[in-house]
């Protein structure tokens, strides 16, 4: 069976919990989360990469232990490290760290003080009130404690997209080499870009005897095969995707492509349209006429569905029947951002702080993906764990930058800084030192338990501050891991637009902070995005099509973000009155 990133990440990942709850040393924990980090991030197989004899130690943050450890997943799909661990500390411990309100600190207190390895044995000690007995508790955490419980409804989760694309690419290049496939795509949640994707759906056309159904469920991912068919097979991947590949006649492929599109809602809107046309819209083509004697005039494009129905055509990322249908039949549909739209990146961490590539191999790679600029923003000194910046280290590294920028030509590497919003609302470094920078990234990495009024309070006083100039990941969620902190975007958006602040659209996939919601929302309150991959190594620069993609769903045009600018237009926009 194959071992694809995301699998080595998640092993990673459970040990740096595990360690983390029995009281590790704290680097030996962050590099194993580095680690899970740096595999997730890889854009081709970590397996691949061993087979093809390339040493995994070159890799960020992987040396010849961690490299020794990959291959050890790779041959034998598990790790004897995280077995031991799990003899001494319960792998179930790991489901408490989905509650804000829980550290490894206090998930090791539970579970040394009252014997808990579980939610549910979590739920029934909130309940008789034994929470609020231990030390570092309380009335009120307990309280908090008992309502996120009650959040967990116990819904299967979803898979991040970036793990979907991990599984997907392979499969569709192994479908791709097939004798007779002619066409093929996924469709459904994953190619309308949603951040999180439920089961697969493949659509093909092919030629007469073409054995790619045979190959399909030989794929050496397949753990079941549920169901196998000359026009539909079902399997099971190992993980538990369920992967569904339907075979369709080219001449109804367009319109069967828009149907396993959806999303529902949008497909019954279109469909409503094609009854007033008396016209009968299907997976199968688009028909005219009633009663059995209906006639195929179109299917073979999915432009044709649109076409029919008179709408121009709507992007995949937009069909959610949310205003799509209207805007389309009244010419009024943005041209949505592209990939291309992006001169630079205005979020990225080295190894001053936590981030594992130098300055210098930041920038080279931000050259060469095409880019005009790119602004160095290190943690700021309140984030001790990653080594934050005091002021005189910070201004240490913009004499570095400047030097740097004195002999770039058609480069700029902006002085920035990911500081610190503190529980107050002010920020973690001095005004003097913050006036010598050209942007700030200002975040929220503390005090997440805030009622949403003081949270809210809190990030606008933030925003007084002249020198603030980006709200980061401004939710502080963390897909499938932590829930957003409470806060009033909307107010929030409304006293950017009034101070001259921009909003990020955090591109790392485990964030995607905003959601598409809040970035139509901020388009019509007419607040700027930028578009920023909080990249700490080289590779992760190119998680930007993955904002790219939650930013399009938010019908976001180029004009909406700043990062689309020229260097000298952008430096204009970042300097408030």
């Amino acid at each position: 069976m194959p071992i694809h990133n995301n699998d080595i990440a998640r092993i990673f990942e459970k040990i740096a919990d595990l360690l983390e709850i029995g009281d590790a040393n704290e680097f030996r924990v962050r590099a194993y989360r580095n680690a899970a980090r740096t595999v997730n991030d890889q854009p081709q197989s970590v397996a691949g990469m061993r087979e093809q004899g390339k040493d995994l130690s070159d890799l960020p943050g992987i040396g010849k232990d961690l490299a020794g450890k990959i291959g050890e997943i790779i041959d034998t799909g598990t790790l004897e490290m995280l077995e031991d661990l799990e003899k001494k500390i319960p792998a179930e411990l790991t489901d408490l760290l989905t509650l804000p309100q829980l550290g490894p600190k206090r998930v090791a207190t539970i579970y040394k003080e009252l014997g808990i390895s579980s939610l549910d044995e979590l739920r029934e000690a909130a309940a008789n009130q034994e929470l609020r007995k231990l030390k570092g508790f309380g009335k009120k955490s307990e309280e908090k404690i008992r309502e996120e419980l009650g959040r967990h409804t116990g819904e299967e989760v979803r898979t991040k997209l970036s793990e979907a694309q991990q599984i997907v690419e392979p499969l569709l290049s192994y479908l791709k080499q097939v004798e007779g496939v002619k066409q093929i795509d996924v469709a459904g949640s994953y190619r309308r870009r949603k951040e999180t994707v439920g089961d697969l759906d493949i659509l093909a056309s092919i030629k007469s005897g073409s054995p790619v159904m045979k190959y399909f469920v030989n794929y050496e991912d397949v753990e079941e095969v549920l169901s196998q068919g000359k026009t539909k097979s079902t399997v099971r991947l190992r993980g538990g995707f369920q992967v569904d590949l339907r075979v369709v006649p080219q001449i109804a492929y367009g319109a069967a492509l828009h149907y396993f599109t959806g999303s529902k809602e949008h497909n019954v809107a279109v469909r409503q349209i094609g009854v007033k046309k008396d016209l009968k819209i299907n997976e199968y083509g688009i028909f005219k006429g009633k009663d059995g004697s209906e006639e195929r005039i179109a299917g073979r494009k999915e432009e044709d569905v649109f076409e029919a129905v008179g709408l121009d055509y709507i992007s995949p990322e937009l069909r959610e029947n949310h205003g799509e249908i209207e805007a389309a039949k009244n010419g009024e549909l943005p041209k949505l951002i592209t990939l291309e739209d992006i001169r630079g990146d205005l979020h990225a961490h080295t190894k001053e702080t936590d981030g594992r590539s130098t300055l210098e191999e930041m920038v080279e790679a931000a050259r060469n993906l095409g880019y005009s600029f790119l602004a160095i923003t290190e943690h700021s000194q309140a984030v001790t764990v990653a080594k934050g910046l005091d002021p005189k280290r910070l201004r240490r590294q913009i004499e570095q930058i400047d030097k740097i920028n004195d002999r770039e030509h058609g480069f700029r590497i902006f002085k920035g800084i990911e500081v610190d919003i503190l529980e107050d609302g002010s920020l973690d470094l001095p005004d003097d030192v913050l006036k010598e920078l050209d942007l700030t990234v200002c975040s929220v990495h503390s005090k997440f338990d805030l009622s949403a009024e003081k949270q809210t309070e809190r990030v606008i006083r933030a925003m007084d501050n002249p020198y603030f100039n980006i709200l980061g990941h401004p939710s502080g969620r963390l897909i499938n891991e932590r829930r957003p902190f409470e806060i009033d975007l909307e107010k929030v958006m409304e006293a950017a637009r009034e101070r001259g602040c921009a909003l990020e659209l955090n591109a790392h996939p485990d964030r995607l902070d905003l959601t598409d919601t809040h970035c139509r929302m901020a388009k019509e309150i007419g607040v700027k995005i930028v578009i920023s991959t909080d990249s700490h190594y080289t590779e992760e620069l190119k998680n930007m099509r993955f904002g790219i993609d939650q930013a399009r769903r938010g019908w976001l045009e180029a004009d909406d973000v700043l990062n689309t600018r020229r260097t000298a237009d952008l430096l204009k926009l970042l300097k408030r009155n």
